[in-house]
């Protein structure tokens, strides 16, 4: 694990300029749900809905600008995932960035997108049918957590080896399923980071505004190395498989 991190930072270091650049569709994903009319709250270096608010007086103009600001938002973070995990391709395969780009962008940004629109779905249902027993939150929490873990290596396995989804899909359970320590650590990583710079930033400004600087540097600084780390775990998906 410690050779997957050291490489994944070896990665976002040596191609800092393209990882500030693709991480600008980070910013714009979390940034739509907050433009929009929403029932938003900013918290952890992420945007969250207050899903709460789709019971009271539900209707369906809020109800449209919901799913729109999902599908845009989604889109944004499709391609930041695509994007930078071509970084990582470029690099192993040492074929220009410029090249993969503009070659394999588009069909890639729409097989991660619409797995990250099921998904989506998945917990925006588990949610809402939940919500009565008042086990909405740890029901959408257990979803999140198992549905993740299934296409944790999703977008990596279609950038990387232009896999369909359905392919992706079952390579990426195969992958967790063998080796779940690197899933796991990447999650427990991935808290942690954003935990402690949440917290120094709420000792620092307050409460108010951490929220918005935690949000802006998960975005530029910690999410782009930890799509490099998934990345860089799925190329070495033979290493994995020996576990």
């Amino acid at each position: 694990m410690s050779n997957v991190l050291a490489d994944a930072w070896e990665t976002y270091s040596e191609n800092l300029k393209l990882v500030l650049l693709f991480s600008i569709p980070f910013i714009i994903a979390f940034a739509i749900p907050l433009l929009a009319p929403l029932p938003t709250f900013v918290t952890a270096g992420g945007t969250f809905l207050r899903t709460a608010s789709i019971f009271v007086n539900p209707n369906v103009i809020s109800l449209a600008i919901i799913i729109i600001a999902m599908v845009f938002s989604l889109l944004f973070l499709s391609f930041a995932f695509v994007a930078i995990s071509l970084i990582v391709k470029s690099r192993k395969t040492h074929v220009g960035i410029g090249k993969r780009v503009i070659r394999e962008i588009e069909k890639s940004i729409g097989k991660v997108f619409a797995v990250l629109l099921v998904y989506s779905l998945i917990l925006l249902a588990v949610n809402v049918l939940t919500y009565t027993s008042g086990l909405g939150a740890a029901a959408t929490a257990i979803a999140g957590f198992l549905g993740f873990a299934i296409i944790f290596y999703v977008p990596s396995a279609i950038v990387v080896d232009n896999k369909r989804i359905g392919r992706a899909v079952r390579d990426s359970v195969r992958l967790v399923l063998h080796a779940p320590q690197f899933y796991l650590v990447w999650l427990i990583l991935l808290a942690v980071v954003i935990s402690v710079v949440d917290f120094v930033f709420i000792a620092i400004t307050g409460t108010v505004w951490s929220s918005y600087i935690v949000l802006i540097i998960t975005s530029v600084i910690i999410l782009p190395y930890f799509v490099i780390l998934q990345a860089e775990s799925y190329m070495k998906r033979f290493a994995l498989l020996t576990h």
